[in-house]
């Protein structure tokens, strides 16, 4: 509950002036007290007695700091509760957090901090970095946007790139920030009628339905076609199809859209050799597009080797950048499916040497391992 009141009452600071930087970090001392307070003495109105403590905390910072005397005497009375302070702020909050000046990096922490509640120690935790390192990483951010206007209209794409990057992490720490971009993207879609951020939601939904079946017991990356699909959940599945469904009903189409209509049909098969890879082909054909991605492109390479063969595959990856990443992943790939173990076993080995991630990088190498072992044998 202290994590979905966090937005609403760093809102309702800035409505009374205060700059979202000094807010927050009044907002995050008053969730401390409630943590030490609440247990023994729950209030009736959580959000009032956090706007209570979260206001006399800012004005006891006020009062500390000489520089702000001019605006202590405006602010020393506390003012009473209005009509106005009703409204939810969180989707300004959006907006402000995934700010155009503040680096990508930077836009993600203070989204978790600010809208997400999440603390510091966690955010660190998450990203694997030293508490130290992204307090500082927040506190730049803060200070970034502390002379935006609360009301300036935000950029939806701008937000929904911010919460997709939060998504991406997927999982690390104590902190699940894939399902927490899913809460995130949750809350967004319930304060915002837009197909794109419904898209999101969609796409988030039918993704995190295969996390189950993505890993082995010891950590081991299963690849699309290999997983046991009995370990997907159809109930995410079902809903992300709903959600999808409604956003593409109205005729707006976007890159997140097009990302799960993909995602939906991979999900509607529940065998590897059931999926229909001609309709994949279609989507990536609307998401480039859409985008002009190389990365989508890249994706459609393969799409195309499954639904017109090998061959077909590779003549789309020659059209693209050998520089891009997963390019000999994928190149590796389609060698094995067109019969030339040689070629795509050296293939592998390049794709594991310049892999972003240990799983990555161990599957990369077995397979490059196994076609040896054929080739051997």
């Amino acid at each position: 509950m202290l994590r979905a009141l966090t937005p609403t009452v760093i809102g309702v600071l800035v409505r009374r002036g205060v700059d979202f930087a000094t807010a927050e970090d009044a907002v995050q001392d008053a969730l401390v007290e409630a943590f030490r307070v609440w247990p023994a003495e729950p209030p009736r109105d959580p959000k009032g007695w956090l706007v209570t403590v979260a206001w006399r905390k800012f004005l006891d910072t006020a009062r500390a700091d000489a520089s702000r005397r001019h605006r202590e005497t405006r602010v020393e009375a506390e003012p009473s509760p209005v009509a106005g302070e009703e409204v939810d702020d969180t989707l300004q909050l959006y907006f402000l957090c995934a700010h155009p000046s503040l680096t990508p990096a930077s836009a993600v922490a203070l989204t978790l901090r600010a809208v997400g509640g999440l603390s510091t120690r966690q955010i660190a935790q998450a990203y694997l970095v030293p508490e130290a390192t992204m307090a500082q990483r927040i506190s730049r951010a803060k200070r970034t946007v502390s002379g935006v206007r609360f009301n300036q209209p935000g950029d939806v794409a701008t937000v929904l790139r911010v919460l997709y990057l939060v998504f991406n992490e997927g999982y690390s720490g104590d902190v699940d920030l894939a399902g927490e971009a899913i809460r995130l993207t949750r809350q967004l879609a319930a304060k915002i009628n837009h197909e794109e951020v419904a898209g999101l939601l969609a796409l988030m939904l039918l993704h995190h339905a295969r996390r189950p079946a993505r890993t082995g017991p010891d950590g081991r990356l299963i690849p699309l076609a290999e997983q046991d699909r009995s370990l997907w959940d159809t109930r995410l599945i079902a809903e992300g199809v709903d959600v999808l469904q409604a956003a593409l009903a109205r005729d707006r189409l976007g890159e997140f859209q097009a990302q799960a209509a993909i995602a939906a049909l991979h999900a509607d098969a529940w065998a590897a050799e059931e999926t229909d890879w001609s309709q994949i082909v279609e989507w990536y054909d609307e998401l480039v597009r859409l985008t002009g991605s190389p990365v989508a492109s890249l994706n459609r390479a393969v799409a195309v080797g499954e639904a017109d063969g090998p061959r077909a595959g590779l003549a789309a990856l020659a059209e693209l950048d050998p520089a891009l990443p997963r390019h000999a992943a994928v190149a590796a790939y389609l060698h094995a499916r067109d019969g030339d173990p040689v070629t795509a076993a050296r293939l592998y080995a390049e794709a594991a040497r310049s892999a972003s991630s240990l799983p990555e990088r161990d599957h990369l190498t077995r397979q490059a391992a196994r076609l040896n072992t054929q080739l051997r044998s």
